[in-house]
């Protein structure tokens, strides 16, 4: 099994950052996709960006540019660094991790493709 946990989360206003980590523990894999998603009420969860086993990134269009995922300074950490925040930022962000069994070059922008989920950290933007 794997474990996740979300920090880092809060408020801040329009334009400023904010950077969250996501703690990783339980077994180990050799690829792999670590995933940030978020979730506003109402809507359903969607992709944020994603670093692969190799170090490949992937973000969605709406988060390109301000939204960078590194990994953390703490071992087993993968971090996820906001600027120019916007109040449509507004959200519910999850780490997610996912097993790559076959492609091991993929990165996946489904939910349902990431087996294993954090509980969530709660950011909000203020305008």
């Amino acid at each position: 099994q794997v474990q996740l946990v979300e920090s880092g989360g809060g408020l801040v206003q329009a334009g400023g950052s904010l950077r969250l980590s996501c703690a990783v523990s339980g077994r180990t894999f050799s690829y792999y996709v670590m995933g940030w998603f978020r979730q506003a009420p109402g809507k359903e969860r969607e992709f944020v960006g994603s670093m692969r086993w190799d170090g490949d990134l992937a973000y969605a269009d709406s988060v390109r540019g301000r939204f960078t995922i590194s990994r953390g300074n703490a071992k087993n950490t993968v971090d996820l660094q906001m600027t120019r925040l916007k109040p449509e930022d507004t959200a519910v962000y999850y780490c997610a991790a996912a097993s790559l069994g076959g492609n091991f070059y993929a990165s996946p922008r489904s939910s349902r493709e990431y087996a294993y989920w954090g509980q969530g950290t709660q950011v909000t933007v203020s305008s």
